[in-house]
């Protein structure tokens, strides 16, 4: 592990740089401008979520050494808004300006081999698993693994490159529709519910912890988060917190972190997979707390202390899809219902700029502050009713 070390602060008014053009840049841009930063952009699209917004837009591939090269010499910091950027890319950056996180933490949150094998490392559980790398190693997994996921080792996110298998000959089905790529096969847990728990961790190794957050997801897809006080168990949200810790410890990691967790029927825990960037599940903290993730990212990467992660109230946030653009009844376009739905005072809207709405595609988030949870989910309830997203209250 390299030792932590105390770096030099940068003033607003200086430049602050962002591989990936996506809503989190987006967001990033928002909170690191209202701090006084000027933000640039790489991303090669000639429209991005994020460059609408940045103070300057560099169109060039992530892995483009020139354009790189004209980021680390404009900006005294970079990041990256999504882990599939190129770890060299984090290194050629590095060569010039500080980056937050380095190329070793995103390489091990890239691919899934990695990122299991160093989780345990930690001495943080996950749910059992084996490598595959060919077909044999599907007919070599113990049966404890059937039914369970085949996972894609890299490239896989919002339940893309995954696939539920009960049998082995579902596996290997599973294998060749993955064109035999690395992955790993996880045994299926009796769950009780998922968190996620979100790190901001600064160069000089001081750190800012959220509470955990209690989400759901709908098609692989995270749908509902929600957090309040004591909505998990204090003994639960301890050791999820001081795993996320030690997890960050260990990678050394600067910048915002998120671990995702499955809490089991029987109480247990286990890690599921991290995340080396702000993170959908804590979209929240935008609304509901007292420093969002994307002002501790700022703050990380400019040398700052940490802000609070205080929770102020309760709050349910709903990721926007871009199915609700699509009427139910003959999937004909149409214009969801944006007025019903502020008609609770208490929800904030958030639309990325996406000026193409696609099934599956997130558009948005919204999210919903009450006194109580109870509170928060029954306005939640009206909202998604208004929008037509998917809402289970009990």
């Amino acid at each position: 592990m390299t030792p932590t070390r105390s770096v030099f602060p940068i003033a607003p008014g200086n430049w602050l740089g962002v591989v990936g053009g996506g809503q989190l840049g987006r967001m990033f841009c928002h909170a690191a401008q209202s701090m006084g930063y000027k933000v640039a952009v790489l991303d090669p699209a000639q429209q991005c979520p994020a460059g609408m917004v940045a103070d300057l837009h560099i169109q060039a591939a992530y892995d483009d050494a020139q354009g790189l090269d004209r980021l680390s010499e404009l900006c005294r910091a970079a990041t990256t808004e999504f882990e599939n950027v190129p770890a060299p890319s984090l290194e050629r950056l590095a060569t010039r300006t500080r980056v937050s996180p380095g190329a070793r933490a995103v390489a091990v949150a890239q691919n899934r081999i990695r990122e299991k094998a160093f989780i345990l490392e930690m001495g943080v559980p996950v749910a059992p698993y084996a490598v595959i790398h060919s077909s044999g190693d599907i007919a070599a997994a113990p049966d404890s693994l059937f039914p369970g996921i085949l996972k894609a080792a890299t490239l896989g996110y919002d339940g893309k490159g995954q696939h539920r298998v009960r049998t082995r000959e579902q596996a290997q089905q599973a294998l060749q529709s993955l064109k035999n790529a690395p992955c790993v096969l996880e045994a299926l847990l009796p769950l009780a519910s998922e968190i996620s728990v979100l790190v901001a961790r600064g160069f000089d190794g001081k750190t800012a912890v959220y509470p955990p957050s209690v989400n759901q997801h709908r098609d692989g897809i995270l749908a509902v988060s929600a957090v309040a006080p004591g909505a998990v168990d204090p003994a639960l949200s301890r050791q999820a917190s001081e795993a996320a810790l030690a997890i960050a410890a260990g990678l050394d990691y600067h910048g915002v972190l998120c671990v995702e967790f499955f809490i089991l029927q029987d109480g247990g825990l286990v890690a599921n997979e991290m995340a080396p960037r702000p993170h959908n599940s804590g979209h929240y903290t935008i609304n509901a707390c007292v420093a969002s993730q994307f002002e501790q990212q700022v703050r990380v990467m400019a040398g700052m202390p940490p802000g609070s992660p205080r929770v102020l109230c309760p709050s349910v946030m709903l990721n926007i899809l871009g199915d609700i653009w699509f009427d139910p009844a003959t999937g004909t376009m149409r214009e969801p219902g944006w007025a019903e739905a502020l008609a609770v005072p208490e929800a904030s809207l958030h639309l990325y700029g996406k000026l193409e709405a696609r099934r599956g595609r997130k558009m948005g988030h919204v999210t919903v502050l009450g006194a109580t949870l109870d509170d928060a989910r029954l306005r939640a309830s009206r909202v998604a009713s208004a929008l037509g997203i998917p809402f289970d209250l009990s």
